[in-house]
């Protein structure tokens, strides 16, 4: 990836001194760039790894898939507490993931912690399940279950 990186800065330098004007201008190093990403994504599959800018927009989708969770999360919270009575059914269960690696399991802990209605207690020391404590066991299990599956194909997007 650093490889990739470097060639597309180099493109853009290489771009701007090429260039026949009087003066540098930053828009024609920007213009460099953008001709640089185009060729680095032409000859990405030479350098045997994926193209340097997938893991940039796979970030870009698992914030908004994140953001999109969030609100549905909060809308759901919401809704229980304006009820008249309060009728939920806490609860603790155990959930399985194919996550590896600290980053990818902290991250997969954050996000899912970070959105409301939801506490992960415990990672096992193994790192391969979660104890998540949920407001509504019976309501919001199936919706937590499908934000788990969500974040974690988008976490193995951004780091594999």
């Amino acid at each position: 990836m650093p490889a990739q990186f470097l060639l597309n800065v180099f493109i853009a330098v290489l771009w701007t001194l090429i260039s026949d004007e009087d003066e540098l201008k930053f828009t024609t190093l920007v213009m460099g760039y953008l001709v640089g990403v185009v060729i680095v994504f032409l000859m990405h599959r030479f350098f045997g790894e994926r193209f340097y800018l997938s893991r940039f927009f796979a970030l870009i989708k698992m914030l908004f898939i994140f953001h999109v969770e969030l609100f549905h999360s909060s809308v759901f919270v919401i809704k229980h507490i304006l009820r008249p009575k309060i009728q939920i059914k806490p609860g603790i269960f155990k959930y399985e993931t194919d996550l590896r690696g600290d980053w990818e399991i902290t991250a997969l802990a954050l996000l899912l912690t970070l959105t409301p209605g939801s506490v992960v207690m415990e990672v096992t020391p193994e790192g391969d399940a979660f104890y998540i404590h949920a407001m509504d066991v019976e309501e919001s299990k199936v919706m937590l279950l499908r934000s788990l599956d969500k974040f974690e194909k988008a976490i193995m997007g951004v780091t594999r």
